[in-house]
Formats: C-alpha cells, sequence, structure tokens
C-alpha cells in the first residue's frame, strides 16, 4: 500500500500531507449539522486515509480535490448523507468563491453599505485624510490632534444617531443587537450606546452570550492546535435562541456560566427575567445570524452593525482593508491584555475571515443602522507599534505554502505601513476613544 506523504494544494504548492486536516474538515461539517463526535471524525479520516492510499499510484501526491472526492464517498458509504451533504455544500461554495474572484466580477455587492461608504468617502476628503500622502502630510504639519478630534467626533455622530433611531422604537423593543466583526468595537460601542440612552430614561439588561460557549473539548481544532471560536455553532444557538424567545415573553431563564479557564460550560446557573420597562443589550459577534433571535417579530429587536469603514487609499492606489484594520486592532488587544502574542493572532485570522465571511457579511443589510468605528489616524499609531513585526513576518512567511494567509496579509499591510507617518504619542486620543479598547490607556471598564 502506498503512503501519503505530500498533497498538491489549488495554487500548485506541494505541501506534508497531515490527516488531521481531514478529520477537521469532517468534523467542522459534522457541526454544521449538529453533530459533535470528534472520536468518528477521526475514524472516518482514516477511513479516507486508508482508501486513497489504495488507490493512488506509487510516489504519487494528490491534489486536494481527489482527497475531497474521497470524503465525500465515504461519509455517505458510512450513512452520514446529512454530514456528506453540509461537506459537499460548503466545498461548492469555496469553489464558486473562488471563481467568482477569479472573475474579478465589478458588479457592487449587496452586503456592502454604500450609502453609507459615499458618505465617509465625503467626509474623509474633505478633511483630507483620504489617502496616506494627504494624511501623512497634516501630521507632518503638526494637525495629528485635530485629525484625532475630527474622527472622535464623526464617531459621536454615529453613535448618537443611532441612540435617536432606538430611542423612537423604544415602546415596543425588547432587544438591541450590538453587532460586528472582531475588533470594530463593539464593547466601547456598547458603553456608549447605554450611557446615552440612559439618559434618556431607558433601561439596559445586558446578556452575555459567551457564558452559551459549548465546552471546549467540542470545538473544531486544525493541525496546529489551535481552536476556531469564531463560528457562531461555537455557541449554543438553539439554547440562545429558547431563552430569547422565553424572555421577549416576559418568563424567566437560567442562563448558563462559562469558564474560560476550564474550558467548560454549566447548565441553568443565573436567573434573568426581563421587566416591562428594560431592554435586553446584546453585544454579540453573530448578532446578526438568523439562527440567534428566529422567531422574534421584527418591532421587537434593533440590529446595530459596526465596522472600520477607514476610506483611505494606499500609496499602491487601493483602499485599506477594514479586514487588516482589525487585525491590527486584535494584535494590540491580545498582546496587551490576553497574554496572545501578535503573531498568533495573525496565523488565528484565516478563521476570524472565513466566518466572517460566510456568518456575518452576507446578513449586514438585515441592521438597522451602521456605525463607523474607523479613525484615520488610528494607522499612524500602528506603524509605531506594529511596524517591524509586519517586516519581519513579510519575510519569515515568504514562499511557505502552508502559511500563505499569513504572508498574504502581511505583505500588504506591510506595503501600506511602510508609507505611514509614524506617530508614538498617543496622548491626544481621548480616554474614552474606541480605539483605547486596542492600545489600552481607557477609562472605561471592560
Amino acid at each position: 500500500m502506498n503512503k501519503i506523504t505530500h498533497v498538491i494544494k489549488r495554487s500548485g504548492a506541494k505541501v506534508p500531507y497531515n490527516r488531521d486536516r481531514i478529520a477537521n474538515a469532517i468534523y467542522r461539517a459534522a457541526v454544521a449539522t449538529g453533530g459533535r463526535d470528534k472520536e468518528l471524525a477521526e475514524k472516518l479520516a482514516i477511513q479516507a486515509e486508508k482508501q486513497l492510499e489504495e488507490t493512488i499510484p506509487t510516489n504519487y501526491s494528490p491534489n486536494i480535490e481527489e482527497i475531497q472526492d474521497i470524503v465525500e464517498k465515504v461519509l455517505i458509504k458510512n450513512g452520514h448523507s446529512r454530514v456528506a451533504k453540509a461537506y459537499i455544500l460548503y466545498r461548492e461554495k469555496s469553489n464558486r468563491k473562488r471563481r467568482e474572484k477569479s472573475r474579478k466580477d465589478s458588479m457592487p455587492s449587496e452586503n456592502i453599505p454604500w450609502a453609507k461608504i459615499w458618505h465617509i468617502i465625503d467626509w474623509a476628503v474633505s478633511h483630507q485624510v483620504h489617502t496616506v500622502e494627504s494624511l501623512n502630510k497634516r501630521i507632518r504639519n503638526e494637525e495629528f490632534p485635530y485629525i484625532v478630534n475630527e474622527s472622535e467626533a464623526a464617531y459621536e455622530d454615529d453613535i448618537l444617531t443611532a441612540a435617536d433611531l432606538i430611542d423612537e422604537r423604544s415602546d415596543k423593543l425588547k432587544m438591541v443587537f450590538i453587532c460586528g466583526p472582531s475588533s470594530s468595537g463593539k464593547t466601547t460601542t456598547t458603553i456608549k450606546l447605554e450611557q446615552r440612552l440612559r439618559k434618556r430614561g431607558l433601561k439596559f439588561v445586558p446578556l452575555n452570550v459567551d457564558n452559551y460557549f459549548f465546552d471546549l473539548e467540542m470545538h473544531p481544532k486544525d493541525e496546529f492546535g489551535d481552536y476556531d471560536f469564531e463560528t457562531p455553532q461555537a455557541l449554543d444557538l438553539p439554547l440562545i435562541n429558547e431563552h430569547l424567545n422565553q424572555l421577549c415573553e416576559g418568563k424567566e431563564v437560567l442562563i448558563p456560566l462559562y469558564d474560560f479557564k476550564t474550558g467548560t460550560r454549566k447548565l441553568n446557573i443565573t436567573p434573568m427575567k426581563i421587566k416591562n420597562n428594560e431592554i435586553l443589550l446584546i453585544d454579540s459577534l453573530h448578532g446578526l445570524y438568523p439562527a440567534m433571535s428566529n422567531g422574534i417579530p421584527d418591532e421587537y429587536k434593533f440590529k446595530l452593525y459596526l465596522e472600520p469603514l477607514l476610506q483611505m487609499k494606499g500609496p499602491d492606489g487601493k483602499f485599506i482593508r477594514w479586514t487588516d484594520l482589525r487585525m491590527i486592532r486584535r494584535m494590540l488587544r491580545d498582546a496587551k491584555f490576553r497574554a496572545y502574542k501578535p503573531e498568533q493572532t495573525l496565523l488565528h485570522w484565516h478563521y476570524v475571515r472565513s466566518s466572517e465571511i460566510r456568518n456575518i457579511i452576507p446578513y449586514i443589510n438585515t441592521t438597522d443602522y451602521i456605525i463607523n468605528t474607523g479613525m484615520p489616524y488610528e494607522i499612524a499609531l500602528y506603524k509605531a507599534l506594529l511596524f517591524e513585526d509586519f517586516k519581519k513576518w513579510n519575510q519569515q512567511f515568504k514562499n511557505n505554502p502552508l502559511q500563505e494567509d499569513a504572508y498574504t496579509r502581511t505583505s500588504r499591510i506591510y506595503r501600506f505601513l511602510e508609507a505611514v507617518e509614524p506617530v508614538t504619542d498617543d496622548s491626544a486620543v481621548p480616554r474614552d476613544s474606541v480605539l483605547r479598547e486596542f492600545i489600552g490607556g481607557s477609562c472605561m471598564e471592560y
């Protein structure tokens, strides 16, 4: 029997074979259908490996498509049709995205808030922060504090608008979702929004959805030992939905408690009931995900979406990507508050991004209002804080087929940061700024 030593990626790169990748893919498909049996996923991966080794020629390195074909057959043969369907659908969806990307379709996406973006572009041009070059010019003219004040004022205006919209619907609202991808500024914005609405007489009760995480051992894990916390399936969505519906009906529920030190959850711990004059406040990565609030009338819900919608072109004439800003933010926050090295955040980011594309971005058009948390001045601070790291990673991950995602991101960020005028003094940044959530020095309690 032939032994598999390497596989051929879609890019053509030849990389070492790892059976854990097959087991993890099967387990992810199982999780999508409600199953969480890791041991079974590993057994099925062994079967797929054995069948593949029986069919390939001597010294042959199979490609990804050939491996996936075998996995589908093994799943169906063992009676796991639902898992096979989830696996096939995810595979086809991935293939379709690759085809669409290669086509470079110029048609606008319905998931991009174009009206909001045009407003931000207009603001950026009028404040001369629409390009890295124009930002640098203002910084060299010692205008950094003015850029900070202008940016923070625009963010505060967005929060006030959101408060007005929520206040107008407060007679029927039962819950407010603060949604958005990782490091979009949900925590700070939630605090600021609540402060403004309490001054208007509204009362809020926070619900921490982190307590609905499944036990750590039930999460998918990759060959590098990294857990995927970014998917909505990491949460007990049926239980969240059941509790939200009961709370809307005025019933009392018992909220679970998740212990992050042990990675385990205890059920039926904290009693919660919403009074007639109270509104549930939910800060959640996946607040737009339909399964979370399914069955709850729209008039009971207000969904607020956050994203750093920076509209600034780099030296190559391309807009700086929002996901890159958020990754830098998370690097800083993880390093400062979670003892997590920036490189670990970088290598985990492909989970973050893939989950956003599948589970957050498709539902942007269901939100009631969008807050822009992007600050044009933040990249000047990032140049001083992380540029040397990106310079190092740009060389470290080059020509490494196992870290293509990390290299693509670092090289892109390195190129635009290289052109940015650095600012080492952050004293102009307000203590209650959303950026303090990431760089530290906040006066808020998180």
